[in-house]
């Protein structure tokens, strides 16, 4: 290929954010001096140490969003790792103490199984020592009731004795002056016998006196002899009877006193047993009461734990969440980044490819970069001013996650004769 003149051109700056938003299109002139000769201006150079400055920038800046990606993403791993099911962590320094801990648990709670079966037996206990304490109680109450009649009948039978005694001495002072009413009477009658003038009549028979008197005193002997041997036998039976009843009831009294006697022994070692119980009873609801109270502050401090450790896990995935909208946003820029980076290759592609080319005129190139729904379009319009061409070029570049998916080219050539 030949050139007859030296024409220049002018190559494009292009300066865009993230993605290819706010593009800014700036040109530059270079000169051809012959064929395959390019000479490079001096705005040409600067603007391509520009954009050497600034790949290079955002390539460092790409390098750094990548370590710390792979930090983000190790740091992740392993915080999935830590908290997956199937992560074996190193749990034998715990396993001595969590022995000790459920020994301990265990035998606290055969303990308190212990102390409550020992209260509930001492309850039943003392409920059957106090159903037998309410009856010999109520036998105690029978016993003194009986004891108390029987004092009454030992009063009664005191009172008949004494009047028996009475009477006894009644009739002794009956018999005594009955015996010397008769010795009375007896010498009264024989005085009487002495100083009588004996007179003896020749009749009829008459009635012996003597005869008679001794018989009258004979019969009264016999009626009083009678009456000392009945009143004796009637004393001696009521005697014996009375005997008999108090042999009795001094029998019955001294039984009653020793069962008497035996109910206080008995209550009195009831009543003993029955307060060591109750004082036992106390000590082992006390003791239950402070074990209660223990594990009651162990389980406390556990739900505090517990409660800290959910609200660490909280954090954690409120800090997870954060760290992945971060990572996020950072996958995000570096897509746009790797998208502005192949946007560059693409232009200096397209400047060495320009480069290359030699024309005669001189030619005025318009970039236009447009991003829509995952698709890159670039139409790139050039005029010719000699012959006042137009040429359209369409370039379709279909990107998925920052890859190139497929490509389309689509040149149209128009007269603007």
């Amino acid at each position: 290929m030949s050139v007859s003149s030296v024409g220049s051109s002018r190559a494009p700056s292009v300066y865009g954010g993230a993605g290819g938003y706010g593009t800014r299109i700036s040109q530059s002139t270079f000169s051809m001096d012959g064929p395959g000769q390019i000479t490079i201006g001096a705005n040409e150079k600067h603007t391509m140490q520009n954009l050497n400055d600034r790949l290079a920038t955002y390539l460092e800046k790409v390098c750094s969003l990548e370590a710390a990606n792979s930090k983000l993403e190790l740091q992740i791993k392993e915080f999935y790792e830590m908290r997956s099911p199937t992560h074996k962590k190193d749990l034998s320094g715990f396993h001595a103490t969590i022995t000790d801990i459920l020994n301990q648990i265990q035998a606290r709670s055969v303990e308190n199984s212990q102390m409550i079966l020992q209260v509930d037996n001492a309850r039943l206990a003392a409920d059957d020592f106090k159903m037998k304490l309410e009856t010999e109680a109520n036998m105690r109450m029978k016993m003194e009731g009986d004891v108390a009649r029987l004092r009454g009948v030992l009063d009664s039978f005191t009172l008949t004795r004494a009047e028996l005694e009475i009477q006894i001495e009644g009739l002794k002072e009956e018999l005594v002056y009955l015996r010397k009413n008769h010795e009375e009477e007896m010498q009264l009658m024989q005085t009487q016998h002495c100083g009588a003038v004996n007179v003896e009549m020749d009749c009829a028979s008459s009635v012996d006196m003597s005869k008679v008197l001794e018989e009258m005193r004979t019969q009264y002997e016999g009626m009083v002899t009678k009456n000392q041997r009945d009143a004796a036998k009637w004393f001696e039976s009521k005697v014996e009877v009375l005997q008999n009843q108090i042999t009795t009831s001094t029998i019955e009294v001294k039984t009653s006193q020793s069962q008497v006697t035996d109910l206080k022994r008995t209550f009195q070692s009831l009543e003993i047993e029955l307060h060591g119980l109750l004082t036992q009873k106390g000590y082992l609801e006390h003791s239950a009461a402070d074990i209660n109270g223990r594990y009651g502050s162990q389980l406390s401090q556990l739900q505090v734990c517990i409660n800290s450790m959910e609200e660490e896990l909280q954090q954690l995935n409120v800090s997870i969440q954060q760290q992945a909208s971060e990572y996020q946003i950072l996958l995000d820029i570096k897509m746009r980044l790797e998208m502005e980076i192949a946007e560059y290759r693409r232009l200096l592609d397209g400047e060495q490819l320009w480069h290359v080319e030699t024309r005669q005129e001189v030619r005025k190139v318009i970039v236009v970069e447009k991003i829509q729904e995952g698709q890159q379009v670039q139409e790139v319009l050039e005029e010719y001013n000699p012959h006042k061409q137009k040429r359209v070029r369409v370039i379709v570049e279909e990107m998925v996650d920052g890859k190139v998916v497929s490509t389309s080219v689509e040149e149209k050539v128009q007269d603007m004769n």
